[in-house]
């Protein structure tokens, strides 16, 4: 999908993603000493504006101009620069933390966007990165159904693998979703989706 047609699928729906953060972004990003974060690939902004409300200065990032609106609209006060851009060559700023979530790129560019994100770590930074695992299409549910688009954890190494880093975790994780894609509800029936998940920490 090109950012036009990302620009079209964020304007015909209220919400595409949900409104709070991404699980796993929050279970492990949630006791970090705030500092200054990227969102790369944002959406609408849903981690951006919780890594915020923790006192993040927070740089989020999209190429859908729909979808960085409905981020600014939704932050309110919350101190977040957003910023209309491209994953694979907008500038990007020398940042404390760095979020990918659910970037949907095929290998050849996601592998250049994942090192771009990298390289915009100061030395200590973490990296986080959450995608749909390659997996997920035989074994979960939801997500892109061209296996082009999915991820594996020890694939995303490998594109970083001229670089220093500590592995915090690289793995595939499961999360609950709702079965037939309706909105979750105590009772509602669910289903499982798989993710590939890293987090890193940036040496030297």
């Amino acid at each position: 999908m090109d950012a036009r047609a990302w620009d079209e699928r964020y304007g015909n729906t209220e919400q595409v993603w949900s409104v709070g953060p991404n699980q796993f972004v929050a279970a492990a990003l949630s006791t970090l000493a705030p500092a200054t974060a990227l969102d790369l690939a944002c959406g609408e902004g849903r981690n951006a504006i919780w890594l915020a409300s923790l006192g993040w200065q927070v740089t989020a990032l999209d190429f859908s101009a729909v979808a960085v609106e409905k981020g600014r609209a939704r932050a309110g006060d919350l101190k977040v620069d957003w910023v209309v851009g491209d994953a694979l060559s907008a500038p990007l700023p020398q940042v404390d933390l760095v979020v990918l979530a659910y970037l949907q790129l095929p290998a050849d560019e996601r592998s250049v966007a994942v090192r771009r994100a990298f390289g915009s770590l100061r030395a200590g930074g973490t990296f986080f990165l959450v995608a749909h695992d390659s997996t997920n299409l035989t074994e979960g549910t939801g997500g892109p159904t061209d296996p082009a688009f999915l991820y594996t954890a020890e694939e995303v190494l490998g594109y970083l693998e001229s670089e220093r880093f500590e592995v915090v975790e690289a793995t595939r994780v499961s999360r609950d979703v709702p079965a037939g894609g309706t909105h979750q509800h105590q009772g509602t029936p669910t289903t499982t989706a798989y993710d590939a998940l890293v987090h890193l920490v940036r040496v030297g």
